[in-house]
């Protein structure tokens, strides 16, 4: 969530995965609406951009939170 959207190619040599494996987590973000999905085109060709819904977001932050939680309780 460090910038606004990605695209598809960014995402995949970020997460340094291949493009079936990708397909199928942005599926599965998507049909949870964790993630929007943007439809353009550049320079003729297609472009897709995702971006983190507030849902998401909101659920990305709970896991953060409960990982926090998990990692005091570790340290006591």
């Amino acid at each position: 969530m460090a910038h606004e959207s990605y695209d598809f190619n960014s995402l995949k040599e970020i997460m340094e995965i291949t493009d079936g494996n990708l397909a199928s987590h942005i599926k599965a973000l998507e049909r949870e609406k964790y993630i929007s999905v943007i439809k353009s085109f550049k320079q003729r060709k297609p472009n897709t951009k995702y971006k983190v819904s507030e849902r998401g977001r909101a659920v990305f932050k709970k896991h953060l939170d409960g990982l926090e939680q998990l990692i005091r309780q570790q340290r006591k």
